[in-house]
């Protein structure tokens, strides 16, 4: 049996063109030898969907500047990378390259880069507003573009793809998992992270433009609709769900956007007792522990 070519995509013919271990994926000046299309690109950032850029689709691009200030040190962004890096580290430690979908402001993405020696990283994003954020986080190695995450330029390329707290802001999150497959490797895997219950919906995933909670299994079955076998799920910030259940009641009906965002201000004592609860909880999911209820749900899976 013929493998099947990996490499850039051209999105105007679909044709695919290896590329180089030591090529971008996506250079600024490519142009597609089968129809001649040309990459489009904005200050110096290759630009897949130049229409949709950092116009209000999925979620709002004037939340970056808050949004890279806050990551550092709040108690759910550190734990949550904390708990990504590990997955990465138990399920795929042979994995070199890496692609994240929608890598915001670049926090993620450099807790991967600093986890172990990459042959290749990139970083994908609908809002290169985002993108500016993660430049200056990121290695001048690592490679970002503009693109929909529904429509991944690339075929079988990657070792392992992540997307973290993103297709949820995506009606058809469906078409955004047939992507990732396509652009992985067979035997590569991906690593999602979604916010989990349905009940648990507040002006909250209102304010952050959320198409939907996944139910627990959800994100599951439609992994194995779309070419993923599952090897590991499991819910996050479980131990701190009683506090979100709490604080959803008190505010329903009454939060607005502003106190929404306040919500994410925290004394620094309580934002340290919260870190080291969910550092807790990630030491214990990294021994295997699957945990059945949560604020968020993580899911591992191979390509198959």
């Amino acid at each position: 049996m013929t493998e099947a070519i990996s490499g850039r995509r051209c999105l105007s013919c679909d044709a695919v063109v290896p590329v180089a271990a030591d090529q971008p994926v996506w250079p600024l000046d490519a142009r597609c030898p089968a129809c001649a299309h040309v990459i489009e690109q904005r200050e110096g950032i290759a630009s897949f969907a130049p229409e949709l850029a950092d116009t209000i689709s999925g979620f709002d691009p004037k939340a970056f500047d808050e949004l890279a200030a806050l990551e550092p040190g709040h108690f759910w962004f550190v734990a949550r990378n904390e708990l990504i890096v590990g997955l990465a580290g138990k399920y795929f430690p042979q994995a070199r390259r890496f692609l994240e979908v929608g890598c915001g402001t670049g926090f993620v993405l450099r807790g991967i880069a600093n986890a172990r020696d990459w042959d290749r990283l990139a970083g994908s994003e609908l809002h290169p507003s985002g993108l500016v954020h993660a430049r200056k986080r990121l290695p001048e190695t690592v490679e970002l573009v503009q693109m929909d995450a529904r429509n991944i330029p690339a075929a079988g390329l990657f070792d392992l793809i992540g997307a973290f707290d993103v297709i949820e802001h995506i009606a058809d999150d469906e078409a955004v998992l047939r992507a990732m497959r396509g652009a992985t490797a067979s035997g590569g895997g991906a690593i999602i992270a979604v916010p989990q219950h349905r009940w648990l919906w507040s002006r909250s995933d209102e304010v952050a433009h959320h198409e939907r909670r996944y139910e627990r299994g959800e994100l599951e079955q439609k992994l194995r609709r779309n070419g993923f076998e599952v090897l590991f799920s499991s819910s996050f910030t479980a131990l701190l769900l009683p506090l979100m259940v709490a604080s959803r009641a008190l505010g329903r009906g009454k939060q607005s956007s502003e106190s929404v965002n306040h919500e994410f201000m925290l004394d620094h004592r309580i934002n340290g007792l919260l870190t080291a609860i969910l550092r807790t909880e990630v030491r214990i999911t990294l021994a295997g522990l699957a945990w059945p209820a949560g604020g968020s749900r993580v899911v591992v899976a191979r390509a198959v």
